[in-house]
């Protein structure tokens, strides 16, 4: 009788040391925290309230910065064509430089394949520039997915897993920043009401404000035209030829950049920002409905900057600040509230940055640099300069204080001290008085393709001249300008 009940007794220890292993298991499943990656596309870092613009109103990723910490010195690499887009998403997404990844994501881990492995549901919606295959082999579930560059924001063809669990044929479903928006809010209150103890990881890549500059109905107007100041460094023309003054994202608007048209190109990159961060609040709210806000890392970034102007530029296609530097902003466990850190970082150092946080094992295959030890107050920086690079044409360099810029097809160099002038307008390259910095630049710079594996040369063997007429530079729409954008800043002109 004594030995049945010694055994029944083992039995109960038995079932009770099982059922503790499980509920340990579910309890640290349930401790990692969520990840939501939101990230915007063409947005420049100083488009945000949270980075001292009074102008533009962005609310709730403005409380997401007071909540947690926002990076102000964020920098995507550059890109090799362009669409810097596609390099800066496959790096982001790898965790590795340009000229290891350039923009194929094929045979690459990403880091939503390194949270699945973990145990998390990981969810994809939005803007996918890389491989079709890749993103299938990222994310189990996906719905709203726009497998290309861009897009009229009214017209763009969405796909959703099949039963397969591939992306199937596209059909178009409304105004991209909301169609977005909802695929994302359904997949958190499906996965809440799942009562799985799973994280969840949920990349969401809007297409705004990426042009067309076509704001949702709702939005037009938002901002009044000609109540937006002109950027500090707005020229009506870029100084000096560069690479393709004709880009695609160049033929926005014509030659001179008139003011008054400027002022409306932001009114409505502006205005998309702002429906954009309306329909972020929406994403919030639904993680505070659903009790998963607290335990969630939110990451709020942007693939690339954009001209707007700024030295006669409309595009991303140059190393000046307002086109390579972005927005980054970190706020969850483990995130301290309200900090800003001036540390030079990369797009990319958010794969290390959020394995970490997150307490995955550290990624070996990575180039990015993790800035949790940033984060927990440890460490002040991670570089001590920074590399950026578009086509072989233009190399950049810069240090907390200093950013040379070397054009090589035209054997021309800048210098900009951005401490003193952070709009880039002062070029000190020939002033003998900083010849040394110079120098010690131009050393960094060869330093950074060496390490990096770039093999573009300094000085090409023919030069180019500096020299342009804009009056031959000649513009026509492409074929995603909707009937708005068409009346606004195509009209008179032949399609």
């Amino acid at each position: 009788m004594m030995k049945n009940r010694f055994a029944v007794f083992g039995l109960g220890i038995a079932l009770f040391s099982t059922l503790t292993i499980q509920e340990n298991i579910a309890q640290s499943q349930q401790a990692k925290p969520n990840i939501l990656f939101l990230f915007a596309d063409d947005q420049r870092a100083d488009a945000l309230g949270a980075a001292g613009n009074p102008y533009i109103q962005t609310p709730n990723i403005d409380q997401l910065a007071s909540e947690g910490s926002r990076f102000e010195n964020a920098y995507v690499m550059g890109g090799n064509h362009g669409a810097v887009c596609a390099a800066s998403r496959a790096m982001l997404l790898s965790g590795r430089s340009l000229f290891h990844v350039y923009d194929k994501l094929k045979d690459e881990r990403t880091f939503p394949m390194d949270f699945a492995e973990a145990g998390y549901s990981t969810f994809g919606t939005g803007k996918w520039h890389n491989e079709k295959e890749v993103f299938e082999a990222s994310f189990q579930h996906g719905n709203n997915v726009f497998l290309g560059g861009m897009a009229d924001h009214y017209g763009v063809a969405m796909r959703d897993y099949d039963e397969n669990g591939k992306l199937g044929e596209p059909t178009m479903r409304g105004y991209s920043t909301n169609v977005f928006t909802d695929g994302t809010i359904d997949f958190l209150n499906s996965h809440a009401k799942s009562g799985t103890d799973k994280p969840f990881l949920a990349y969401v890549a809007f297409t705004a404000p990426h042009d067309p500059d076509s704001p949702i109905a709702k939005y037009i107007g938002y901002y009044p035209d000609g109540t937006l100041p002109l950027p500090g460094n707005y020229m009506p023309y870029h100084p000096f030829q560069f690479d393709n003054l004709m880009v695609r994202d160049e033929l926005l608007t014509g030659w001179p950049r008139k003011p008054e048209v400027i002022q409306m190109v932001l009114s409505d990159y502006y205005a998309l920002i702002t429906h954009l961060d309306n329909q972020i609040g929406k994403i919030i709210q639904t993680l505070k409905d659903n009790g998963q806000y607290d335990n969630t890392i939110i990451v709020y970034a942007a693939d690339n900057g954009l001209g707007v102007g700024s030295h006669g530029l409309l595009g991303k296609q140059s190393l000046y600040e307002h086109s390579t530097k972005v927005p980054m902003i970190i706020k969850g466990p483990g995130v301290p509230q309200n900090e800003t850190f001036d540390a030079m970082v990369y797009l990319y150092d958010l794969y290390p940055t959020l394995s970490e946080l997150a307490g995955l094992p550290k990624p070996n295959q990575v180039d990015g640099k993790s800035l949790a030890p940033i984060l927990a107050g440890k460490e002040s920086s991670v570089r001590n300069s920074l590399f950026t690079a578009y086509r072989y044409t233009v190399r950049a360099v810069r240090t907390p204080e200093w950013k040379l810029i070397r054009y090589p097809e035209r054997d021309y160099t800048q210098l900009f001290n951005l401490t003193n002038d952070p709009l880039e307008l002062n070029n000190l390259a020939d002033n003998k008085e900083y010849s040394s910095t110079k120098e010690e630049l131009m050393n960094s710079l060869k330093e950074w393709q060496k390490a990096s594996g770039d093999t573009a040369a300094l000085t090409t063997k023919v030069i180019k001249p500096l020299e342009y007429d804009p009056a031959k530079l000649t513009r026509k729409p492409d074929r995603w300008q909707p009937e708005y954008t068409l009346k606004r800043y195509f009209e008179g002109i032949e399609n």
